[in-house]
């Protein structure tokens, strides 16, 4: 199958890992800051095949996982309403409130829809103006641009009964936090090829220069990973601290301008709390004044929110590459995919999961 079979060619995977074990001298930590990397590295046992001296580490890469728990539990208090329609993704519903999910909602007669693309809940307030219909907006700036221009078609359209409760964050800000951390572990970074698919990788220049961190930025696939693994190699051995774009059928520099300024027209750049790791600066995205008729958050007046996370989850930890999830004392136990303790387990992209479904956890 073109542009996929040849990316999981075995013969060309065998030679990228031979090409690393012939360059590295000394221990490197990486981190792969996307939950699509993570599966992909997991389902495969690209970490397993790599030489010793590389340790891969799981980050903040998925959106679902870092989604603050006091927005999942707006979200359920909005979607308990009985004039409301609450439109989300499917990966939301099942991620963990401090008490309840969507799904268990939905199960208990609330009007939760699955969409497969915002557009569809502009359509379902059309067809509903007696009802209050909100999307569930979560995201990487991959998704941030739909979302987007559905706000601005509901402003176009002057859809009163139409709003969105938006939660985007950034990548760059947070990889920028995990470098700072004190704890950081992080020597090389395999950059988010859908998000700077959408942005470009001109943001991570001056963090590669500044914190002397090669940022490549990586496919999906294996010989995409490891040929992105290969080029950070490369660069950590000789001292280089550079942005390289391992995916360049699909990423350039500049990424989708369009986009951009749809983001820029409809969203205002904020300081955002990401779930286990805190607030990190200019690390998410709000709705703009001249859209905040159309922000849940002003049209739902919700103060009721007990928050609370469960004190044995340890997702934070394994958001930042501190922990693997094999090795969290609850993996498999007490956590598990039908009964998670944290988002990272439940969400397709998240770490715990891909452990959980691709290695052995007796």
């Amino acid at each position: 199958m073109k542009f996929v079979d040849e990316y999981r060619h075995t013969e060309t995977a065998t030679k990228l890992l031979d090409a690393i074990q012939s360059i590295i001298t000394r221990p490197w930590t990486i981190m792969e800051v996307c939950g699509g990397q993570t599966h992909s590295i997991i389902k495969y046992g690209l970490d397993q095949l790599l030489s010793d001296n590389i340790t891969l580490i799981h980050g903040p890469g998925c959106p679902v996982c870092v989604t603050p728990l006091h927005v999942i539990d707006k979200a359920l208090a909005i979607a308990k309403q009985k004039e409301v329609i609450f439109c989300s993704f499917g990966d939301m519903l099942r991620v963990p409130g401090s008490e309840e999910d969507l799904l268990t909602l939905k199960a208990n007669g609330a009007d939760i829809r699955i969409v497969y693309s915002p557009l569809d809940s502009l359509k379902i307030a059309q067809n509903n103006l007696d009802k209050e219909v909100v999307f569930f907006g979560v995201g990487f700036e991959t998704t941030a641009p739909t979302i987007a221009l559905t706000v601005y078609q509901a402003k176009q359209l002057n859809l009163k009964n139409f709003s969105v409760l938006a939660c985007h964050v950034r990548v760059p800000p947070v990889m920028n936090a995990l470098l700072n951390d004190e704890n950081n572990q992080v020597q090389g970074f395999l950059g988010a090829g859908h998000v700077c698919t959408i942005m470009g990788y001109h943001e991570y220049i001056p963090l590669a220069k500044q914190h002397q961190t090669p940022i490549v930025i990586t496919g999906f696939e294996p010989v995409d990973l490891l040929q992105g693994i290969y080029f950070c190699i490369k660069q950590l051995e000789s001292g280089r601290y550079e942005v390289e774009n391992q995916y360049t059928r699909v990423v350039n520099q500049q990424g989708n301008p369009a986009a951009q300024q749809l983001l820029k027209q409809v969203f205002n750049i904020t300081d955002q709390q990401w779930r286990g790791l805190g607030t990190i600066p200019e690390g998410g995205l709000t709705l703009a004044d001249d859209y905040n008729d159309w922000n849940a958050e002003q049209r739902f007046s919700v103060t009721s929110i007990k928050t609370q996370e469960p004190s044995e989850c340890r997702s934070g930890d394994i958001l930042k590459g501190l922990l693997k999830p094999n090795t969290c004392p609850e993996f498999a136990k007490t956590c598990t995919p039908e009964h998670p303790l944290g988002a990272t387990m439940v969400s397709s992209e998240g770490a715990c999961a891909a452990y959980y479904r691709y290695r052995s956890h007796d």
